[in-house]
C-alpha cells in the first residue's frame, strides 16, 4: 500500500501592520493644508486692518491689473505700502487723489464755485462802473471754465496790447492789469498766466519767434500784476503757447488771436499743476471760502433796483449766493 504524500504549504506573515502601505505622506498634505489655512487668516486680518483707500487698491487691481499706477508711475504692485495710496477715480479720468495731503469734498468744491461766480459778477460790474477800463469792456472776456476763471484781455485792430513784435505793454492794458489785481487778490487761488500770438510767422534772426514773443508777454502781464500788489506767491504758472490754441480757429490771423490769459485756478487745478512739476500739494487750509459775518446782509437777489444795489457796493459789503463778497467802492 503506497505511503499518502502531504502537500507541503508555506505560510507567509507579512509585518508592520495595516498602516505600513501607507508611510508618512499623510503628514505631508496635512502640513500643506495648516500652512494654506495660516496664510488665509493672515490674509483676512490683515484686509480687516487696512484702509478703505488700500481696499479700493486691491479692488481696481483685480478689475483692471494692467493700468495699475503707482505714485511715481506705472507700478507691478497691487498695493502700494507707502504714505500716499493712489485711488483711481474711473476710467477716462487720469487724476488721482491722495489723502495724506488733500480731499476735495463736493461742499469744498460746490463753496469754491460760488466764490468764483461772485468773483466774476465783481468783475464785470467793475468793468461796466469804472470810467478808465469801460471804454475796453470789448476787449475782456470773463467766463468759468473747469478749471476756474478766465478773463482774457484780446487784441483789437486798431487796439492792441504790445506793438508787433515786442512785448511791451500799452499804457490801457496796464490800465486793466492795476484795476483787475485788487479782485482777484480776494481769493486765495493762485493765478496762471498765458500769452497766445495769432499764427502769422514771425521769426528774428536769432531765433526768437512766437513762443518767446507769447512767453514775454505772459511775463509782462505778470509783472505789471505784482507791481499793482498781486503777491509774487500767487502766481503759480507763466506759459507762452504761441498760436497753439488759437481763439479764432476759422481766421488764424485775426486780432482776437492775441491775447493774454488770467486764469484763477480751482484747487483742484493748482494741485494738478503742482503733481506735473513733481511737487506734493499744499493742504487744504480751514475756512477758506468761508468768511465769518458779523450780520446778516440782504441777498442781491431781493434787492428791489440797481441804486440799491449801487448803495450795498459804495457800503463795501453784499452778500452773494449766501456768502459775504466785498467790492471795490465807486
Amino acid at each position: 500500500m503506497a505511503e499518502n504524500i502531504q502537500p507541503i504549504v508555506i505560510k507567509k506573515v507579512k509585518k508592520g501592520g495595516h498602516g505600513g502601505a501607507h508611510g508618512g505622506s499623510w503628514k505631508v498634505a496635512y502640513a500643506d493644508f495648516v500652512t494654506a489655512m495660516m496664510a488665509f487668516f493672515l490674509l483676512l486680518w490683515l484686509l480687516s486692518t487696512s484702509s478703505e483707500e488700500v481696499l479700493a487698491g486691491i479692488e481696481s487691481y483685480f478689475q483692471s491689473p494692467s493700468v495699475v499706477n503707482a505714485a511715481g508711475g506705472a507700478s507691478t504692485s497691487m498695493i502700494d505700502l507707502g504714505t500716499n495710496v493712489d485711488v483711481s477715480k474711473g476710467e477716462g479720468d487720469n487724476r488721482r487723489e491722495s489723502d495724506s495731503y488733500e480731499t476735495y469734498s463736493e461742499e469744498y468744491e460746490r463753496r469754491e464755485m460760488r466764490k468764483l461766480e461772485d468773483l466774476k459778477d465783481e468783475l464785470e460790474y467793475m468793468i461796466e462802473n469804472t470810467p478808465s477800463i469801460r471804454e475796453y469792456k470789448d476787449q475782456l472776456m470773463i467766463e468759468i471754465t473747469d478749471e476756474g476763471l478766465q478773463i482774457q484781455i484780446i487784441d483789437k485792430d486798431n487796439r492792441p496790447m504790445f506793438d508787433r513784435g515786442s512785448a511791451e505793454l500799452k499804457p490801457y492794458a496796464k490800465t486793466i492789469l492795476r484795476e483787475i489785481s485788487p479782485i482777484l487778490n480776494e481769493m486765495e487761488n493762485r493765478l496762471s498766466i498765458t500769452g497766445h500770438t495769432d499764427a502769422s510767422r514771425y521769426m528774428r534772426s536769432d531765433g526768437y519767434s512766437n513762443w518767446e514773443l507769447s512767453s514775454d508777454r505772459a511775463n509782462a502781464a505778470r509783472r505789471e500784476l505784482v507791481k499793482s500788489g498781486t503777491p509774487i506767491a500767487k502766481i503759480a504758472r507763466v506759459v507762452g503757447l504761441a498760436s497753439k490754441f488759437l481763439l479764432v480757429k476759422k481766421d488764424p490771423l485775426h486780432a482776437s488771436n492775441r491775447r493774454i490769459s488770467i486764469l484763477v485756478l480751482k484747487k483742484r487745478k493748482e494741485d494738478d499743476i503742482s503733481r506735473g512739476q513733481g511737487l506734493q500739494p499744499e493742504k487744504l487750509k480751514p475756512q477758506t471760502l468761508v468768511k465769518p459775518q458779523s450780520q446778516p446782509q440782504n441777498n442781491v437777489q431781493d434787492m428791489q433796483s440797481r441804486e440799491q444795489l449801487k448803495n450795498a457796493i459804495r457800503g463795501g459789503t453784499v452778500r452773494r449766493s449766501g456768502e459775504i463778497v466785498r467790492f471795490r467802492g465807486e
